[in-house]
């Protein structure tokens, strides 16, 4: 699938806008889309993170731009497919990657935590897909990828919120994908599992552990290790590729084998 394996750049004329793409998942995503010969709009609410992203992308000769966007405002999503439009003329894969976590049972989480998960992993994901499809649909097709979890699958402990919300994700995507298939958009999702980015950190954090301790039970699953952020990227470009050109409304796992028991 990767430009050395076809002889050919996977996303050549392609044109990607990536959520939370300032870091972690969203910038591997960005750095491998843009070496696939995507041009790549990096949108993140954190503007130094954002620009050193697109400064990643240029220094490899590859073309990138920066989108302020905080992803809960309705204006500023449709602002962002107004202006990659603009810059680029086109629209062809929207990764809906901007996520955070709040590991807190539903008696420990304040309104205020709820609402915020809830805004940013699923109100972010139906904003920029509703600004963004109709941009699509008028060029004959395109690509969504949301980020699920493998928790938007089954439970896990004091991580109601984020449970929810990735669940909803879930089905999101499904419920998109049955009403977009004919205007020959596809519409999938991912399920990481842990996976070493800024977003661990934090949860270790929330769970009173250190990063080693963390680690060290976040790798006990069949690979015998956690998941780095390249390897979802790797997962997110085959859904944004032809090589994925059949599928649509599915989930794809990418966890190192951590559900495969449940």
């Amino acid at each position: 699938m990767s430009r050395t394996e076809r002889g050919k750049e996977t996303l050549a004329g392609k044109v990607a806008l990536i959520t939370g793409a300032g870091s972690g998942i969203g910038r591997a995503s960005a750095l491998l889309f843009a070496r696939e010969g995507a041009s790549v709009v990096v949108a993140d609410i954190n503007a130094d993170a954002g620009r050193q992203t697109v400064n990643l992308i240029t220094a490899g000769n590859n073309r990138g731009i920066f989108l302020r966007t905080d992803v809960t405002s309705d204006v500023d999503c449709q602002e962002t497919v107004k202006q990659t439009v603009s810059e680029y003329g086109q629209l062809d894969v929207l990764f809906n990657n901007a996520g955070v976590i709040c590991r807190t049972s539903v008696t420990e989480t304040s309104e205020k935590d709820w609402d915020r998960v809830m805004a940013i992993n699923v109100k972010g994901v139906f904003l920029l897909s509703k600004h963004a499809i109709p941009v699509m649909a008028r060029s004959g097709g395109g690509v969504i990828i949301n980020t699920s979890s493998g928790w938007g699958m089954t439970g896990g402990a004091r991580a109601a919120p984020y449970c929810a919300s990735k669940g909803a994700v879930v089905l999101l995507t499904k419920a998109m994908a049955l009403d977009h298939g004919e205007q020959n958009i596809r519409i999938n999702c991912i399920c990481p599992g842990d996976t070493e980015t800024n977003l661990l950190s934090n949860e270790a954090a929330q769970v009173g552990q250190t990063m080693d301790e963390f680690l060290e039970g976040a790798s006990k699953r069949p690979l015998g290790r956690i998941g780095m952020p390249e390897d979802i990227a790797k997962a997110a470009l085959y859904l944004a590729s032809e090589a994925s050109s059949f599928v649509t409304g599915t989930t794809l796992v990418v966890d190192g084998g951590g559900l495969a028991g449940s």
